[in-house]
């Protein structure tokens, strides 16, 4: 089955996304509104699982232990920015039917995609890297397992997709979907026993000058805002979406592209929950008794309990870290499989091409825990993040390039405003990363 070529593309798509799911879950186009929505919903949820994935997690800590509520404004700000790009990256593959590493594949020549590739590959391990360690430590936290055996335990999630997988891609999504659930509801309950200064938290919703002018306070908000958008959840939406068996018409996509928004933008809402949700943890219980230089999860881990005067909190914490990274894994999982697909075509049995992807980051993980100590799971979360930020621009840019062509993408092309928007945040994004890049490596 090939997907019709737009004069736009370099040259025809002669592959299909994820193809043992593509299309096979219906949609409803008549009836009511919540269940034309419900049939859509799903892909929303698996993306923003990337979005507080472990490797947010040290950095909302240290924002909330040392400056308090004031940079839940970055977050709110980073999620409108995330909001903004996952919509183009669904938008670009309900309208191409291709995924962002496909259409990078059609687009540019064979040697830029094969560097796209590689590129992307290294960003998801740097992205796997720090969802593994970060469900080794939740394992070492909650149950006293040793790092290396969690690294090992995480190999499970393979057959975990698989399983669910061959009984349908809605099982994928509905596993996801409940695990999320139960990651809101520990926060929930965070929030409930650490009693926050609420008025603190809605002011901090507007940005303040001290975030500029606060050398220490500007770092850690680069940090936030330059480390929140995946690269990988750019391709892995772009291909998810195409799940549905929506018309491949004006009208069907037309309609695909309207519900696929709305379950992204409210999935990504929680997002901004649980991300805001860590910051104000740490900023009612670590910076509010002076303790602002908590940085580390398992130190926040360890002083929950003494420091709210609670039993469970500290469990509740490490239950959501640990649902955190298994979902991630999921997630990434997948989204290697979308990657290593559609940049070269390459085909292989689904237990091995996961198998593979699972293994480029857990072996890396493994020796370095092995090797070095614990302590090497935090630089190991720092350097995750720092490869991230490298690749970033060579997923955002390409993105916001094709949905802006109108001979790629026809009536769905990127209306003006939305162009300048986009590029707009592009340029943040990337200008931020290269500062925070700087300020890692040069001073």
């Amino acid at each position: 089955m090939k997907t019709k070529a737009h004069k736009g593309w370099r040259k025809e798509n002669s592959t299909i996304s994820l193809e043992e799911v593509n299309s096979s879950i219906k949609v409803i186009t008549k009836g009511s509104f919540w269940k034309k929505l419900f049939s859509f919903l799903g892909p929303g949820s698996m993306v923003a699982v990337g979005y507080m994935d472990p490797g947010n997690w040290a950095t909302d800590i240290a924002g909330g232990s040392q400056f308090g509520y004031t940079l839940i404004s970055v977050i709110l700000i980073s999620n409108l920015f995330a909001i903004l790009l996952q919509h183009l990256s669904l938008k670009l593959g309900i309208v191409t039917g291709r995924d962002l590493a496909q259409a990078c594949r059609d687009h540019y020549s064979k040697p830029v995609a094969i560097v796209l590739w590689i590129l992307c590959e290294l960003a998801i391990i740097a992205c796997d890297l720090a969802e593994v360690l970060g469900a080794a430590i939740a394992l070492n936290l909650l149950f006293g397992l040793p790092l290396y055996l969690g690294v090992i335990i995480t190999v499970l999630d393979v057959f975990i997709i698989l399983y669910l997988q061959n009984k349908g891609f809605r099982w994928v999504e509905a596993l996801v979907i409940s695990l999320l659930t139960i990651i809101a509801i520990c926060f929930a309950y965070e929030i409930i026993v650490s009693k926050p200064d609420w008025y603190s938290i809605v002011s901090s919703l507007v940005p303040r000058k001290e975030i500029i002018t606060n050398p220490g306070m500007l770092y850690v908000a680069i940090g936030i805002l330059g480390a929140t958008v995946m690269p990988h959840n750019l391709y892995l939406h772009s291909s998810i979406v195409q799940t549905r068996d929506y018309d491949r018409d004006d009208v069907g996509k037309k309609h695909a592209i309207k519900f696929a928004t709305i379950d992204s933008t409210v999935s990504l809402l929680l997002a901004f929950f649980v991300n805001a949700s860590i910051l104000v943890l740490a900023a009612a219980t670590f910076h509010k008794t002076g303790n602002k230089n908590i940085v580390d999860i398992s130190d926040a881990y360890k002083m929950l309990d003494p420091l709210l005067g609670v039993k469970y909190a500290a469990m509740f914490f490490g239950i959501a870290l640990l649902l955190s990274g298994l979902n991630s894994t999921l997630t990434g999982t997948i989204a290697g499989q979308i990657v290593m697909e559609g940049f070269i075509n390459l085909k292989l049995k689904p237990w091995l091409r996961r198998l593979i992807t699972r293994l480029l980051a857990v072996v890396p993980g493994l020796i370095a825990v092995i090797y070095f100590g614990d302590r090497a799971a935090g630089n190991l979360l720092v350097l995750s993040q720092v490869v991230l930020s490298l690749q970033l621009p060579f997923a955002v840019i390409p993105l916001v390039l094709f949905t802006s062509q109108k001979d790629k993408m026809g009536q769905f092309t990127n209306k003006n405003y939305v162009k300048v928007v986009a590029w707009g945040v592009t340029f943040i994004i990337v200008g931020l990363n290269l500062y925070l890049l700087y300020t890692t490596f040069i001073t």
